[in-house]
């Protein structure tokens, strides 16, 4: 037996739940028929680990794998060399299921449980979107088997995402109105748990402010120069000040990205980049309409000119408790991964060397193996789905592809992102994504209610693209 079918075979879970109609049995099989696809499609996106507007080998293998299963495949959309939009079938209902693959810089690790970079890579898959690409292939794969085989109506449309990681690519998918056809959407994450709960997520906006002021002898003739840094300084004090008062559950994050060149030049140009967070939207706004106050504050007292940048924003994920549920269902169906002895074994020894510590609870053990409940409530983190979600009724699980308590971007998350700990979630990720995509097909009147819940849940807002003008970047430095 070769060791690529082995791996097959130890990565299958048991027979399709009795739940499961024959057409989402037949999604589950032709899943776990894919396993070993899936799981060398995210081993190499894993060692590609290519940054934000830059995954050229990750895009293209990806794409190539939807291509050659008769997937009409169009690259290069919405001004990105790296976003691709996969296709099969035709008509309504059309199915979108998300798929991203973008590493983080400064990450490079090999797949053992102790810090050890690669000496090839300077990046790594610190959130798992390796798994997250691969998975949404090899379910966008069944359905297409299943849709084929079974003469089903409709369209299931792989969306392929760069640069969640700051970039906010999906947001120039939505600007561009590749996804105004699209009746329901799909998603999933990488994480430590498992849970197709109604979870919202932070909402983000993410800005550049840069000070110019005038250089001088900071010795000779200080007198006569103006600091771009201590307009950078005094703003920085002022935000601080501010966090006092925006709702506690807001975030505001910054870094100085240019401080200027030498102590002894008063600097003429300076920059910080700031990230505002909050649960809404609406929230966000407001606060930083009082961020850009403080920098015109900063800007007089320094005697220096400042000018406030956009480089993206992301909104919340607005839920869908129709799909939500839906997705539930078969997760719960599907069940949640169960782990080998030597899985258990990488993550119990790599939870030792990042210091986990269990607190009261010794009982739940290394990796998650369960599902947890259905329940309503928001991340701390922020990601593009969001603004999918806007535009579309959307949902999404989580499932577990990590020791417990392993921090997110973090070495330990790219260990397990390109070990069997990771894949073995991601078989799972793929099944429940497949057979939610089928519920749909197979019940197309369901698109009804999730769409009566978007309306309902959207309200009066009024959703606007957060994005500088023109095309996207290259890559994320260029963002500004």
């Amino acid at each position: 037996m070769t060791s690529s079918l082995m791996l097959c075979l130890a990565l299958t879970l048991p027979g399709a739940d009795p739940q499961l109609t024959p057409a989402k049995q037949a999604a589950v099989a032709a899943v776990d028929e894919r396993a070993a696809m899936i799981t060398d499609l995210g081993k190499k996106v894993w060692e590609f680990a290519e940054l934000a507007f830059q995954e050229h080998k990750s895009s293209a293998l990806l794409a190539d794998a939807l291509e050659r299963e008769g997937f009409k495949v169009t690259r290069g959309v919405a001004t990105m060399p790296t976003a691709f939009v996969a296709e099969y079938g035709s008509g309504k209902p059309v199915v979108a299921i998300l798929a991203e693959y973008d590493a983080l810089p400064g990450l490079s690790q090999a797949a053992v449980p102790q810090q050890q970079p690669l000496p090839t890579s300077r990046a790594g898959h610190g959130c798992g979107h390796n798994l997250f690409g691969a998975a949404s292939t090899g379910a966008a794969l069944a359905v297409k088997h299943v849709l084929a085989d079974r003469k089903l109506s409709g369209t299931v449309r792989l969306y392929g995402c760069p640069a969640e990681e700051g970039g906010s690519g999906k947001v120039y998918l939505v600007r561009e109105g590749l996804m105004k056809d699209v009746d329901v959407a799909f998603h999933w994450h990488p994480g430590s748990g498992n849970s197709a709960a109604m979870k919202s997520s932070l909402a983000v906006i993410r800005f550049r402010v840069r000070f110019t002021g005038k250089a001088a002898h900071a010795a000779g003739s200080p007198q006569k120069g103006r600091s771009a840094l201590d307009g950078i300084e005094l703003m920085n004090v002022g935000v601080n000040y501010l966090r006092e008062h925006v709702p506690t559950d807001s975030r505001i994050h910054y870094v100085i990205t240019n401080g200027g060149g030498r102590p002894n030049i008063v600097p003429e140009h300076a920059e910080s980049w700031y990230y505002i967070r909050s649960p809404k939207m609406t929230d966000a706004a407001l606060i930083f309409e009082r961020v850009k106050k403080i920098a015109q504050g900063a800007a007089l007292m320094s005697e220096t000119q400042q000018e406030v940048h956009m480089v993206t924003g992301s909104y919340e994920i607005l839920e869908n408790e129709p799909l939500a549920k839906l997705m539930d269902a078969n997760l719960r169906a599907i069940g949640a991964p169960q782990f080998t002895d030597d899985e258990i074994k990488f993550a119990t020894e790599l939870r030792q060397n990042i210091g986990v510590n269990e607190g009261r609870d010794t009982t739940l053990g290394a990796l998650d193996t369960t599902i947890g409940n259905f329940t309503s409530d928001v991340t701390n983190g922020s990601t593009d789905v969001g603004d999918v979600s806007w535009v579309v009724p959307t949902t999404g699980l989580s499932i577990a592809t990590s020791a417990r308590g392993v921090p997110g971007h973090s070495w330990s998350t790219v260990a397990c992102a390109g070990s069997p700990i990771g894949t073995r979630g991601s078989i799972v990720a793929a099944k429940v994504l497949a057979t939610t995509t089928l519920d749909i097909f197979e019940q197309p009147e369901r698109v009804a209610a999730a769409k009566a819940d978007f309306e309902r849940r959207k309200g009066t807002v009024v959703y606007k693209v957060l994005l500088p003008p023109g095309p996207a970047p290259t890559r994320l430095d260029d963002l500004n």
